[in-house]
């Protein structure tokens, strides 16, 4: 088929033209039929997606089904995937129908509710798909627009404040990016991101008002470069404005934000940061590793003192992530392959874990951990599946969540043993504010006289969770379905990594004799 990645593209976007020229929203049909539209052309996203992983070739390493073409001012439109890309594609795909799933009892402005997820689930592709840097960027930095709109119009009483603050934080790190973009063309000559990932960048060592600067050129582009990325996974110490958007976000918000937007960093890393500027990467690994120790034993311990499940959640969210980074800035094959799993089970359980907020919350209006207790009597199906993504999230042998946290470790103890330990009590830390949240909210007896009325999930509920459930186990049990496809092009990202700073440690030494 071809143009197969543009259908996958901007499927969703035509659908939300359709919506916004022909529908009339406000009464009952018309929202009914708004949800309905928004569910079809999602699932059919999916379904057409799958076609892009039957004609994937994992032993190719370099991109795929690449689509070109002329854009505006002599820029060009490429597009194409390769094996670290294509499962973000499909995580994608497979994670927008079931949001919208969730969203059914929205009642406000629901056509245009619709039409923001529809928009947003475009511009997420792409950022996955781009092979031109002007491309890229309009794709990461046009997503910021849909999600600020979701959290500032349908989110909770201090939307205006999170959506404000996540829209400034991830917007002034893109600028950095922006500017090392235009420096990058400056000196390459190009924007086309498979040449620029070829290009050897300048790594020759100057002095900026008397601090040297190692690594030259390549440093500074590594760091405008990070700015971005590392507001968008988040690292600590940016990652404040994740709690915030995510308890504001309405559920469906939360889920796309925890599944799939924050995964954008991560794959910039991936894409931009170790294979284009290899050794301002290799000068700021160290620094880098201790930052992702850091947050995942200092963002595991705010956890435990949360009153709110989604910030709760939002927490361990950054502390997964910090995994994620260390196993990229491990540079290795254990590592790399871990924070790709880590990315796609975390895909998985943290929007299950979302949505199991939000399936409470739709009957009690809070989320106050306090709240609750006992729900197990009431709820017991809920009680089941919340059991199973606490365990997951906890790393429990068996789920996805396991696979992605040791490969990890396993990467990093190569590099560095330290950061290893102190990486490893995260893990410890994680089943402490995991199962504490489990037992204040599901177990115990049924005290409260609010919950003596509260019923279990729906069927339509338990329907979102299946595919949910299903994955995290495949994944878990037989890991490779992921890392046979990631592998090879994992395997020459590490290869080109490790030449390229052998390579300029060679010019370095040449140029000392």
């Amino acid at each position: 088929m071809d143009n197969l990645l543009s259908i996958v593209t901007f499927l969703p976007a035509l659908a939300a033209l359709i919506l916004a020229v022909f529908l009339r929203g406000g009464d009952e049909a018309a929202d009914r039929n708004a949800k309905w539209l928004a569910l079809f052309a999602t699932g059919a996203t999916f379904l057409i997606s799958l076609f892009i992983l039957f004609q994937f070739n994992p032993a190719d390493t370099g991109f795929q089904m690449v689509e070109e073409g002329a854009w505006l001012l002599g820029l060009k439109y490429k597009m194409g995937v390769d094996g670290i890309s294509v499962l973000f594609v499909l995580l994608t795909t497979f994670m927008m129908p079931l949001t919208i799933a969730a969203s059914w009892g929205v009642k406000a402005r629901v056509k245009e509710y619709m039409i923001a997820f529809l928009l947003l689930e475009t511009l997420m592709l792409g950022v996955f798909m781009a092979l031109d840097l002007v491309l890229f960027y309009v794709f990461f930095e046009a997503g910021l627009i849909p999600m600020f709109l979701i959290i500032g119009i349908w989110g909770g009483k201090e939307r205006i404040y999170a959506s404000f603050k996540f829209f400034l934080y991830t917007f002034l790190g893109s600028v950095l990016m922006l500017v090392a973009m235009v420096a990058m063309f400056a000196e390459a000559g190009t924007t086309d991101i498979p040449t620029l990932m070829t290009h050897q960048f300048s790594s020759a060592g100057f002095s900026v008002l008397g601090i040297h600067v190692v690594g030259g050129m390549q440093t500074l582009m590594f760091l405008a470069f990070f700015a971005s990325f590392a507001v968008k996974m988040p690292m600590w110490p940016v990652h404040t404005w994740l709690p915030d958007a995510h308890v504001q976000a309405p559920t469906a918000g939360s889920v796309v934000l925890a599944a799939i937007l924050l995964k954008m960093g991560g794959y910039g890393f991936l894409r931009f940061s170790l294979p284009m500027f290899p050794v301002g990467a290799d000068v700021l690994t160290p620094l880098v590793l201790w930052m992702s120790a850091i947050a995942i034993v200092y963002t595991s311990l705010v956890a435990l003192v949360q009153e709110d499940m989604k910030k709760l959640i939002a927490y361990s969210s950054v502390a997964h992530m910090g995994y994620v980074t260390m196993g990229i800035f491990a540079a290795n094959q254990q590592g790399v392959d871990g924070a790709i799993f880590q990315m796609l089970s975390h895909g998985f359980i943290s929007g299950a874990l979302f949505l199991c907020v939000g399936v409470i919350y739709d009957r009690m209006h809070t989320r106050d951990i306090d709240a609750y207790g006992g729900l197990v009597n009431r709820m017991p199906s809920y009680a089941l599946i919340f059991m199973f993504f606490t365990m997951a999230n906890v790393g429990l042998p068996g789920t996805s969540g396991f696979v992605g946290e040791f490969l990890t470790l396993m990467g990093v103890f190569q590099v560095n043993t330290w950061v290893a330990v102190v990486a490893t009590s995260g893990v410890i830390l994680s089943a402490s504010y995991a199962l504490w949240l489990y037992r204040r909210v599901v177990m115990g007896d049924l005290i409260k006289e609010s919950l003596r009325s509260i019923s279990d999930m729906t069927r339509r509920e338990k329907w979102i969770f299946a595919p949910l459930v299903t994955m995290t186990l495949l994944l878990g049990v037989y890991p490779s379905l992921v890392t046979d496809i990631i592998g090879p092009s994992v395997e020459a990202l590490v290869s080109n990594y490790d030449t390229a700073l052998a390579a300029s440690s060679d010019a370095v030494q040449v140029a000392s004799h």
